[in-house]
This record gives structure tokens, sequence and C-alpha cells, in this order.
């Protein structure tokens, strides 16, 4: 089944989807075989692997494309991916959306900020007119080649605009054909209830950002709040930041790793059968 066909029959099931945000395709495989059911590729997190930067706009479209393309090449699940504003005016986002069909994405995210973005929980974050933004939804929506390419519109209106205009720009975004709603950066429970029910029955996204603007909640107080996806952006880029900074710490004091092997790190088979060697050997055996 077609990748995009599988996440429409996920949200059809309407249970509450969760997908961890990946930075690289490692990280994609591993939220693969833990179980979850759909992979969101974050644009804050890939900055960070790819270029050692934040999230404000530096990455190009094809930089995207090309994880985007790595990841879906490896996972058999759903890939939910960033592409930022559509990379320019509305000519600019007919060949993102072409570029991450092409790419195998299930899900592409557009947003309404004006070029370069930041990160959904910074501040300093500006907003081009809503009309602008319904066009370029219009035009994803009339590119896309397959119907059940999900197209993802989401608002950064709240911080600097308030709840009124967000909301507004919500509805307009569903009637140009979004098929989910993002509204980045509510901050407070009352405030998510209450987009949830002004928006019925639109498919909703809700972004837990470790630190960030938005009450950090279960999956469970998520679904009761009526969201329909749930994506954890960055948690993966922060523990292996973390982790990698802790094991250089320890490596500078003590000149060897030796005190980690049994508690911090994977073994070396277990590590190669979770990357595929075990599938590279069988087919190495097919055709020796």
């Amino acid at each position: 089944m077609k990748m995009a066909t599988e996440l429409r029959k996920l949200f059809e099931e309407k249970k509450t989807i969760v997908a961890p945000g990946a930075h690289d395709v490692l990280t994609a495989r591993i939220i693969e075989q833990t179980g979850f059911g759909a992979v969101y590729m974050t644009g804050y997190g890939t900055s960070a692997s790819v270029l050692g930067r934040p999230d404000v706009g530096l990455l190009t479209m094809t930089e995207m494309v090309e994880r985007a393309r790595n990841m879906a090449e490896i996972i058999n699940v759903p890939l939910i991916a960033d592409a930022d504003t559509g990379y320019g005016d509305i000519i600019n986002v007919i060949r993102t959306v072409r570029e991450y069909e092409k790419a195998g994405v299930a899900c592409i995210q557009l947003e309404d900020q004006v070029a370069p973005k930041k990160c959904g929980h910074m501040l300093g974050r500006e907003i081009i007119p809503a009309e602008e933004m319904v066009k370029k939804i219009e035009a994803a929506v009339d590119t896309r080649i397959d119907p059940d390419f999900m197209i993802m519109a989401r608002t950064d209106a709240r911080t600097n605009h308030g709840y009124e205009e967000a909301i507004k720009r919500c509805k307009l975004y569903k009637k140009a054909g979004a098929d989910i709603i993002f509204y980045e950066s509510p901050e407070t429970i009352e405030e998510m209830e209450r987009l949830n029910r002004e928006l019925g029955d639109t498919l909703t996204l809700a972004n837990m950002l470790e630190k960030g603007r938005t009450p950090l909640l279960t999956v469970n107080e998520l679904g009761k709040l009526g969201y329909n996806l749930v994506i954890f952006c960055v948690s993966s880029v922060y523990v292996t930041a973390k982790a990698v900074k802790d094991l250089m710490v320890y490596l500078k004091e003590n000149g060897t790793t030796k005190g980690l092997v049994n508690n911090k790190m994977i073994p070396f088979e277990e590590f190669n059968t979770m990357i595929g060697l075990n599938e590279i050997r069988e087919i190495e055996k097919k055709y020796k």
C-alpha cells in the first residue's frame, strides 16, 4: 500500500496517531522498529543534524527532500515531513510538493511564516498575509498527483497576533483544502481544547516540544482534547545531543569508554541487526 494511503487509513481508525520526530535516517528506523505507526521528519532537528545550526531557514528545499527521500526509502510506515514555508512563492511551493511527493513522503507540512522562517517556539516569528497562505495551500492541493498525499497547513499567528487571528487562519486554511491543521504554540490546555472544539471534525496536530511554549501532555490527554496527530518533534535530538555530550566528557576525563560499554551503548551485534546487516547477508547469499 502507498504510504499516503496508509496514513489516511490510520486517521480513519479514529485513534490518536503518534509520530515521533526524526532528525536522521537512523532515528527514523528506530522509531519504526519500536512500533510507532508514523514518523515526523523535523526541520529543527534536520538543521541541527545537517548543518549544526539552529532552525532559522538555512536549509534548502533540495537538502530537506534528500533527507526525506532517504527516510522514506528505509522505513515502511508513513513519513510526515516538514517543508517550512514551501521555500518561496507559489511557484516554489509547486516544485516543493512535487519533489516531496516523488521522494515518497505521505504528508507535507507548510507554514505561514515570512522567510527565512524560525522554529515555532522561538520568538521573533513573522507571518505572511492569510490570503497569500491560502493561495499556497490551493496550489499545493492542485499540484499533488496522488489524491491521498496529505497537505498540512501550519499557522504561527498565535504568539504575536493572538488566538482569534490564529483560529481564523486555521479555518481559512481548512477551507482552502488543507487535510490537517497545525496550530503552533498554544499556551494553555484551555486554549487547546477550545481550538479543537471550534475546528470540529478537522484533523489537528499537537506539537510537543519539551520546555517549549505549549503544555507538555500525554498522548491520552491530547486525544481527549481532540487532537488526531501528535508529534514529539525534537525529543530524539535532545536525547541524542545529551548522550553524545556525556560520552565525550567521559572520554575526555577518563581516556577510555570502557565504563560505558555495558549500560550506555548498544552492543556491536545488536546495532548491526538494527541497521539491517542480516538482510544484506541474505542478499549476498542469494546472489553469490
